[in-house]
């Protein structure tokens, strides 16, 4: 027992030991660090004392004087513009305001009266943003140039000109005589700005006889949907009076190697657009990039176009058009700066002649009277119902002949089981007795794509649309909102749900549901017996984020049809009279025409090649 007790007490006398010595030595290093941190504080100090004091301002100063001092070196002989303070001008006509600054001698941006922003609710504002820029360089002096977007120009005079015209001149002067003028001209009544580039010393001032006319050019958003708006906007451009445009949802380049009238960024409802008055771009290029979500940019573009200069006083007049894709207004420009407004493009480019011929008319006709837009796209469905009303019949008519021909149908399925070639031989037999189209009640539906098509067009364009309210849509040109969900659904559908989507899918289902039930089903493919089924469920994904004067189009036509269906299935089409005239056409002498002899031969091969089959199996 001793021994246990004093085993314990030397284990406890060595942990006292041990924690007396870790807690000395812990103290001690904590004295020698206090003391080398003192000495190190002491250099400090010492050193900061020998070290001279900066002067923040003085170097702010300094940095302001060498970026003052380059640009004076840069300037040339035109000194007097290198250094300056930015100044506004505006000046206003019956549709806009333009911002003229001086540096530069530019327009800044331009407001649109007649328009709101829809997401500001305040009136439309192209342009403006920190990127934006106009000019070209010049030769200021002796392996010296300048970029005139960075020059100061003198404070514009201010005249009026022809018919109510205002006329805004800017202008530099270098020390040996040499200007350069800027010269604007805002119509009384226009968005179409005349200007003119004024060179006195051209020769001198401009390397290789050209000038590199450079517009730098943001595109901001005007509608509440940025990714939309994106996919509706375009660089468009006119080569040798031929327009054309690049898709710039992702960005896009384009050189242009002929000559070219103008060039435009076209956003869905509005553009900013640079034309060569009288004259062409020799050539240039442009680069379009896409902006991200996040900065609330569509688009920035860089534009760079060619111009030749002849004589040493050279004149280079050019325009800009700052406004609304409106049909009409950019259709009294003999320029083809209409062609912006998309009204048909790609593969169902043909469309827009239905658009300007039929479509077009009519809406301005029907708006003309009737102020509520929403109406007026009513009457426009009835109008075109009323148009294709012919071939709806036809179709109609052949959906009741099929019909009456189902018990021998369902016949026939019974009768062949497997046999699917022997059955179409001798469906096709049956129809070419009965004298019935199975393809005939097809054509309302093939009808219904172009028209389709055309309509998605004229919606997505018509400014005249904007803002204009309809039952519980606020704005026409755009999705209505009955719900915005907390998240977004892929494939389209996005983050709300729109009613007028919702009635014309559940129309487009019932329609299905009606034809289905009056078709007798000649497909045992399950995909093709449940598409007319699966198509409106389709339509949910695709109609959500488009227009609602689409959508409401969609619903009005759907309903006109259900109507139309019931009516002439029940009161106009006698099924007794179509039975007597199928017996009737039954007992004529058949003419097989070429197409259906060769479908029969093609089935009589097929059912022959079928039955070796079966033979070599067996």
């Amino acid at each position: 027992m001793k021994t246990d007790k004093n085993t314990i007490i030397g284990f406890a006398l060595l942990a006292i030991l041990f924690f007396a010595f870790f807690y000395v030595n812990n103290q001690q290093q904590a004295a020698l660090q206090a003391e080398k941190q003192r000495i190190e504080d002491s250099v400090a100090k010492e050193n900061a004392k020998r070290k001279p004091v900066v002067d923040v301002a003085k170097q702010l100063q300094d940095s302001l004087y060498n970026d003052s001092l380059s640009k004076v070196q840069a300037a040339g002989g035109f000194t007097a513009a290198a250094i300056g303070t930015e100044k506004l001008t505006t000046v206003e006509n019956v549709l806009m305001k333009v911002v003229f600054t001086n540096k530069g001698g530019r327009i800044k941006t331009v407001t649109l009266k007649k328009y709101n922003n829809s997401n500001t609710k305040q009136p439309v504002v192209l342009g403006g943003a920190e990127t934006d820029d106009f000019g070209y360089i010049i030769n200021t002096g002796a392996q010296k140039t300048a970029h005139t977007g960075s020059l100061f120009f003198n404070e514009p005079t201010i005249a009026n000109g022809a018919n109510g015209a205002q006329i805004v001149t800017f202008t530099i002067q270098s020390n040996d005589g040499k200007s350069v003028t800027h010269e604007y001209t805002l119509p009384a009544s226009d968005y179409m700005i005349d200007a003119a580039i004024k060179v006195s010393g051209a020769q001198q001032l401009f390397t290789g006889g050209s000038a590199n006319l450079q517009w730098n050019y943001t595109v901001l958003p005007q509608q509440d949907d940025l990714k939309y708006e994106r996919q509706q906007s375009n660089l468009c451009f006119s080569e040798e009076g031929n327009y054309d445009f690049n898709r710039a949802e992702a960005g896009t380049q384009k050189d242009f190697e002929k000559p070219t009238n103008w060039v435009a960024l076209k956003q869905q409802f509005f553009s900013a657009a640079l034309l060569s008055k009288g004259g062409t771009f020799s050539s240039g290029n442009a680069q379009v990039t896409a902006k991200p979500d996040s900065i609330k940019q569509l688009l920035a573009a860089n534009v760079n176009m060619k111009v030749p200069i002849q004589g040493n006083t050279a004149v280079i007049p050019v325009q800009w058009y700052y406004g609304p894709n409106d049909y009409t207004v950019l259709r009294g420009y003999d320029n083809n700066l209409y062609q912006m407004v998309d009204l048909g493009s790609g593969m169902f480019a043909f469309v827009k002649y239905i658009n300007r011929w039929v479509i077009m008319p009519v809406f301005d006709f029907l708006a003309s009277f009737i102020s509520n837009f929403g109406w007026v796209i009513a009457l426009l469905t009835l109008f075109i119902r009323l148009v294709t009303a012919p071939l709806t019949y036809s179709s109609y008519l052949s959906g009741a002949k099929m019909k009456a021909l189902r018990p021998e149908l369902d016949g026939l399925k019974k009768k062949f089981g497997d046999d699917q070639q022997g059955y179409a031989m001798e469906q096709m037999k049956l129809f070419r007795e009965a004298g019935v189209n199975p393809l005939g009640g097809c054509i309302p539906a093939l009808l219904q794509i172009p028209i389709f098509f055309a309509l998605y067009s004229f919606f997505n364009s018509a400014i005249s649309l904007r803002d204009q309210s309809f039952l519980w849509a606020d704005d026409l040109s755009r999705y209505d909102t009955i719900a915005t969900l907390p998240f977004s659904i892929p494939f389209g559908f996005g983050d709300h749900i729109s009613l007028f989507t919702l009635t014309a899918v559940i129309t487009s289902f019932l329609i299905s549901i009606y034809n289905m039930s009056m078709t007798p089903q000649t497909q045992d493919n399950p995909a093709l017996k449940y598409m007319p089924y699966i198509f409106p469920f389709i339509l949910l994904f695709i109609f959500n984020r488009l227009p609602s004067a689409l959508t409401w189009y969609y619903t009005v036509s759907n309903v006109i049809t259900l109507g139309l269906q019931f009516v002439i299935q029940n009161y106009i089409i006698n099924h007794d009279k179509i039975l007597a005239q199928i017996e009737q056409k039954r007992k004529q002498p058949k003419a097989k025409s070429k197409w259906a002899e060769r479908y029969a031969q093609l089935m009589e091969t097929q059912k022959k090649m079928q039955e070796m089959k079966d033979r070599n199996k067996k």
